[in-house]
């Protein structure tokens, strides 16, 4: 689902070029001289469904994205969140197999993954750019997996924390853009489950809140601890 926003888009329709070394979506769609578009979506609005056609590759630039799959009976899991610089919607199928919404207001821009895979199979550069996308979420997959099937839930609670502190700490502040119902479905556990996790920690002096979803990590070194 593409809803374009025309006062919002940003070099809609230009050839990326002089990026980052560190932005590997940006170098993949210069070396194969793709087209980018950037699409601007509000809060809570599908960016594509499960079991549509995959015909784009994704990178937020702004706001954040939640992956995820409803159950039959209704539970919902996300998979990941997606936040700027993130790529997403690289599947292998010709169709996705989840859902991606945007979970604040949030741009993002994209290449048509056909042109992706023609460039591939003749620039060295490309694939190997491809490649290390594809491996970068396939562990995510995995450390993932082992979130939901081995830890406890103060532990899966310890281990998102430190991940968003990794991602998206500023001056020892992380604003969260995921709300707490968000984390519980991401964790495999109930709303309830993680606010005592959180408040735990809170009375334990981990960490501390400063407003609605921004946190501040007081002792890191007990957090590792507990995720171990």
């Amino acid at each position: 689902m593409l809803t374009q926003s025309t006062d919002a888009i940003v070099n809609s329709q230009a050839v990326i070029c002089g990026v980052p070394t560190t932005d590997q979506f940006g170098l993949v769609a210069g070396h194969a001289n793709l087209v980018a578009s950037e699409f601007c979506y509000g809060r809570d609005e599908e960016i594509y469904g499960e079991d549509e056609p995959a015909d784009y590759v994704y990178q937020v630039v702004r706001g954040a994205v939640r992956s995820y799959k409803l159950l039959s009976d209704g539970r919902r899991q996300i998979s990941a969140f997606h936040l700027p610089g993130d790529v997403f919607g690289l599947v292998s199928g010709s169709v996705h197999r989840l859902t991606a919404e945007a979970i604040v207001d949030t741009a993002v821009r994209l290449v048509k993954r056909r042109g992706l895979e023609q460039a591939a199979t003749t620039d060295v550069n490309v694939a190997r750019n491809l490649w290390t996308m594809t491996a970068t979420d396939l562990r995510h997959a995995e450390d993932h997996m082992l979130l939901l099937g081995r830890k406890t839930a103060i532990e899966r609670v310890a281990t998102f924390l430190l991940e968003m502190d990794h991602r998206l700490s500023v001056t020892g502040t992380m604003a969260l853009p995921m709300c707490r119902r968000d984390i519980a479905d991401y964790l495999g556990l109930t709303l309830e489950t993680v606010s005592r996790a959180l408040s735990q920690l809170h009375s334990e002096g981990v960490l501390d809140f400063c407003g609605a979803r921004q946190i501040i990590l007081r002792n890191r070194r007990k957090l590792h601890s507990i995720d171990m």
